[in-house]
């Protein structure tokens, strides 16, 4: 944190412009070193400045040098960005120019890992700055920026707080019983501030399941024995040849994949090989992944042949996906009908061919129906957004329980007590009051240099 990182802040390659950005003590020092133009270190703080960078008295390129001064800074520390032109060369030759001349290079997410760790945002604004970079959807965008503006961290803060009083009452009643003066709290009125805690947090986490499907979409795998269209199915939905589509069955022996936009949420599609019992080693395989694949899918798309009655495999496709979300889609309503599935008591059922779109239009609205993706958009955003955050929760959530469990066996107050500090620091740890390096590390690996 002494020492001044430098990195190249935008995707390398041919551009208008390209940013170095440096953070630390000595940014400016550094950067006045090669630059000719105003003395950067009398400069105002928040100002744009004209003029040339040098390398040994070599003019690098024309550059405009933006100067902020600690603390009104993304990281809190000086911040210099050298905007040059877009050329790969010239943007490698300014950031090994700042390198020689005393700057580190940064690491993955360093300097929104300085900006968490100097207090000027949260571990869950932290993370939402990556999902900012990363969002595919304007939904997904709109949660992210609803975390970096403080939403769910002040949820947190509010839930914490509650605890935070919580505490102190059976601090106080534990450590100064003789006083007349303070309020005696009962083990009733403990046990109805944690079923109302257990509650609210029982609801934000059945609500960030939402979050998951914002952020990274609905995993749809589509299945059915071969031959009865699935790829055509694939293609409609993806608006181009994705997948090749023949008469011959088996053409599909692995998987392929797509995504579309649907009302605002990514639905990642998978078109697997056909179903069926074969000798064909490649195939085979296919048919395997194609069965592990409806295990992790949160939809699974049934394709049966209108043409053709029920076979063994269909049945069979239809009893393994009997538990998951589905929609079952008889294809080929252009041929005649020849499949009954009367018997079956089957939901969402969709009817297609490949030779219109009316089908398709018909199986979106149903998985816009299923996943209540309409009222999705109109509720607030105040989730916990990734696996970490939830997780989290989840163990503050079981902590609460435990101390309800503790009441009710009539423990001592202050062996609850224990269960309610450890769901206060649970929580503390999702918005980074508490955290470990080994975490940190972690989390900010997964950014990319320069964030």
């Amino acid at each position: 944190m002494n020492d001044t990182i430098v990195a190249i802040s935008t995707a390398m390659g041919v551009g208008a412009i390209s940013i170095v950005r440096l953070s630390g003590n000595d940014a400016i020092n550094i950067v006045n070193n090669c630059f000719k133009g105003k003395d950067l270190t009398k400069v105002e703080s928040h100002t744009i400045n004209y003029g040339h960078l040098l390398d040994n008295g070599e003019v690098i390129d024309e550059v405009l040098v933006s100067v902020m001064k600690a603390p009104r800074t993304y990281t809190m520390e000086d911040v210099v960005e050298i905007n040059c032109h877009g050329g790969i060369i010239s943007t490698k030759r300014i950031l090994e120019t700042m390198l020689t001349n005393g700057a580190r290079l940064a690491e993955p997410g360093e300097f929104t890992k300085r900006a968490f760790l100097n207090g000027r945002i949260d571990l869950v604004k932290s993370e939402a700055v990556m999902d900012i970079i990363d969002s595919k959807t304007e939904e997904a965008n709109k949660l992210a920026l609803s975390q970096l503006t403080g939403t769910t961290s002040n949820m947190i803060h509010s839930f914490r707080e509650k605890l935070k009083q919580l505490l102190a009452s059976i601090e106080v009643n534990i450590d100064y019983p003789e006083y007349h003066d303070i309020e005696v709290i009962t083990k009733e009125q403990v046990s109805s501030e944690i079923v109302k805690m257990k509650q609210e947090l029982e609801k934000v986490i059945k609500e960030s399941k939402n979050s998951t499907l914002i952020k990274e979409g609905i995993k749809t795998v589509i299945v059915g024995r071969p031959n009865v269209g699935k790829s055509s199915i694939l293609n409609k939905l993806l608006e181009q040849d994705k997948a090749i589509v023949t008469d011959i069955a088996g053409t599909t022996r692995d998987i392929v994949e797509g995504e579309i936009n649907l009302d605002g949420i990514l639905l990642n599609i998978i078109d697997t090989a056909g179903i069926r019992s074969t000798d064909d080693v490649v195939e085979k395989i296919g048919v395997e992944k194609s069965i592990s694949m409806i295990e992790d899918a949160d939809l699974v798309i049934v394709v049966l042949n209108n043409n053709e009655p029920l076979t063994a495999e269909d049945k069979e496709i239809l009893s393994k996906t009997k538990e998951k979300q589905r929609i079952i889609v008889i294809n080929k309503t252009d041929l005649p009908t020849n499949i009954d599935i009367s018997k079956e008591n089957l939901k969402n059922v969709v009817h297609t061919n490949a030779n219109t779109v009316e089908g398709i239009k018909q199986l979106k609205s149903k998985i816009i129906e299923l996943f209540q993706l309409e009222t999705l958009k109109t509720k607030d955003y105040t989730y916990l957004s990734n696996a970490r955050q939830i997780s989290l929760a989840k163990k503050a959530y079981q902590s609460l329980k435990e101390a309800e469990t503790g009441l009710n066996n009539n423990l001592p107050i202050d062996m609850v007590e224990i269960d309610l500090k450890e769901t206060f620091d649970l929580l503390g740890e999702i918005i980074g009051e508490t955290y470990s390096e080994e975490i940190l590390d972690h989390l900010f690996a997964n950014f990319c240099v320069g964030k």
